[in-house]
């Protein structure tokens, strides 16, 4: 078998122990990628568990730019015997395997069809470090000289990143830059560099490499958001602390050290939602963070500021489910418990954003229609999206936006004797206005109250008052459509009776499975849903086409379901294309299967589609 070839243009994945320090090295290889001006596509795959179960870390080094998996493997590195026999299985014919070579493995273990490349990493840590913990530690950094040898990857890059990483720490930064050079020596005397190379280019630009978590809390903070309170839970415990780190940073009066926010960690998920409700009433801009054991538990509060008409934001970082389900895996499994939230008849707006840039852009936003509607509203990230590094657009933010405060009325309007009904609908929007606690001493007091209520708050179980009460609340959520991000709709190349639809994450993958179905001949016009109500844009761009293939992660089909329930789509005509084994989707899965389904339906003559992995 021939060794594959590529340069800037191959999947390296780690097999580690969790636990193991492995995390900072493999992080450190797809950065001095990225110092070499090559995009990468970075994902780590790790359990629930604090230590002792296996962990990946996939970096995809693709100059063409695509953001998303691929799928297979062309570089192992092998540091976790538990795991050996899946993980050779998942190298590409023509790969390789760098492992340990301190104890010999048999020919048997190791593919016909790969390149093994056995270095001494134990060995040659055992003799270098004598501490027993720094000796496992720095053989994840002489791995990563070898990589910067077979690759090569400038050595010096990967220096110069020791250095800043370790500035004022001279001991640290001098076992580093030893251990690193212990595998990229040996290496480079005992092996010749591969056929996958990683050369410079510039191709890179301004874009950043970071989180969706830590844009989400960013944009919280130029959202206006000066309450959070949250209960820890895997993925969105880090939406939480990057609000703290960025407030300590933007929110301290320099003059007087007084510090403008209030970050509550509360005793459970219950308790953050009733404070975030709280706050939204007395005029703050509060959020919550969490995932769907959450939002399962937060029901009644969201039902309340629902009814009650109290704004609120709740960053939910959607993760493995049902129940406990699969914590620190990815899926978009939240979708009808979020819309639909609390009992009775309920609708959520809902944003579903791409990428970092769009956590921080929709994280903003999300504000400014909670505040508008006079409702919760939810940030759709996926743990894909929130706990990963993407390299995304830079943060761009107008300083001239003023925060959209909806409809309050003044103190001034009250006492002109302007007319106040907390729930009346003034000019057809369904929108009431609402006045703040301590706006005006006499005049535009109302109960709040989670039971039935006429036009001016006041306390009836009169079926008529319902009535007109409820179906104002559906004016409102038709207004919503004007205000939440609107669809992305983009043509196929040739004319064409079928589309796709889709929605967060599983943009990454689509945009390189879309050019790989066109070279097949399989040609599909394109939405990216960027939020629930559903724009009329969707409904009519869906009746336009003949089969629309609705890719999402998860089993039930929950995006599909929406769109035939909200825009009264015949269900025959939306195909399902699901994944939900908690890794993030990969190019080759959706070209497999939009593929397969399309020449079942007629839709094209030719080869087929690259088989799912």
């Amino acid at each position: 078998m021939r060794p594959i070839e590529r340069i800037n243009d191959f999947v390296v994945k780690f097999a580690n122990v969790n636990g193991s320090g492995s995390a900072s090295a493999n992080g450190l290889f797809a950065r001095a990628v990225l110092r070499m001006g090559v995009p990468v596509a970075a994902r780590n795959i790790f359990p629930s568990n604090i230590q002792g179960m296996p962990t990946w870390y996939e970096v995809r080094i693709v100059e063409a730019g695509w953001r998303g998996r691929r799928g297979g493997v062309d570089l192992m590195v092998a540091m976790n015997p538990e795991t050996w026999t899946a993980d050779v299985a998942e190298i590409e014919p023509g790969g390789c395997l760098l492992y340990d070579a301190t104890k010999p493995i048999t020919k048997e273990r190791v593919r016909a069809d790969v390149t093994a490349i056995g270095v001494p990493l134990t060995a040659l840590c055992h003799e270098a470090f004598t501490d027993a913990r720094q000796r496992q530690l720095f053989k994840n950094i002489a791995y990563l000289g070898s990589l910067a040898s077979l690759l090569s990857i400038d050595p010096g890059v990967v220096e110069t990143m020791l250095v800043e990483q370790y500035k004022g720490k001279a001991p640290l930064l001098e076992a580093n830059r030893q251990a690193f050079r212990l595998g990229y020596d040996w290496t480079r005397e005992h092996v010749e560099p591969l056929g996958l190379k990683v050369e410079r280019r510039d191709c890179v630009g301004d874009r950043i490499f970071v989180d969706g978590n830590s844009a989400a809390g960013l944009g919280a903070v130029y959202g206006g958001a000066t309450v959070c309170a949250w209960y820890p839970i895997t993925p969105s415990t880090s939406v939480a602390e990057a609000f703290m780190r960025y407030c300590r940073k933007f929110r301290v009066d320099k003059e007087t050290g007084r510090h403008r926010y209030a970050i509550v960690q509360a005793e459970d998920e219950l308790a953050s939602i009733g404070m975030v409700v709280g706050a939204g009433w007395n005029g703050a801009r509060a959020f919550t963070a969490t995932s769907g054991p959450g939002i399962s538990l937060m029901q009644e509060f969201i039902g309340l500021a629902y009814f009650a008409e109290i704004p609120a934001v709740l960053f939910d970082v959607q993760r493995g489910s049902p129940s406990t389900g699969m914590p620190t895996k990815t899926q978009q499994a939240d979708l009808l418990c979020a819309a639909y939230a609390s009992h009775g008849d309920t609708r959520h707006p809902l944003l579903f954003p791409e990428d970092p840039t769009e956590c921080f852009e929709m994280g903003a936003q999300a504000f400014d229609l909670a505040d508008r509607l006079q409702t919760p509203v939810f940030v759709m990230l996926e743990l894909d999206t929130g706990m990963q590094d993407w390299l995304t657009e830079p943060f761009r933010w107008d300083d001239a936006r003023a925060l959209d405060r909806g409809k309050v009325m003044s103190a001034e309007e009250l006492e002109a004797g302007r007319d106040f009904g907390r729930y009346l609908d003034v000019d057809g929007d369904g929108i009431p206005f609402r006045t703040l606690p301590g706006t005006h001493p006499r005049r535009g007091a109302y109960f709040t109250r989670g039971t039935s209520k006429d036009r001016y708050a006041r306390y009836t179980e009169d079926g008529a008052a319902y009535v007109d009460n409820m179906q104002r609340l559906l004016r409102k959520f038709e207004s919503a459509k004007a205000l939440v991000p609107g669809p992305v709709i983009e043509r196929a190349a040739k004319p064409t009776p079928a589309a796709v639809v889709w929605i967060g994450s599983t943009g990454a993958p689509m945009a390189e499975s879309l050019s790989v179905l066109e070279e097949q001949g399989i040609h599909l016009d394109r939405m990216r849903i960027r939020a629930f109500p559903f724009a009329d844009a969707i409904a009519e761009f869906i009746a336009a086409h003949d089969h629309v293939f609705v890719v999402e992660q998860n089993r039930d089909a929950q995006l599909r379901m929406m769109l035939v329930n909200e825009c009264g789509i015949a269900p025959d005509k939306l195909i399902p294309v699901l994944h939900y084994d908690g890794n993030p989707m990969t190019a080759r899965y959706i070209t497999g299967e939009i593929g397969e389904k399309a020449r079942a339906l007629g839709l094209v003559r030719g080869r087929p589609a690259i088989a799912a992995d």
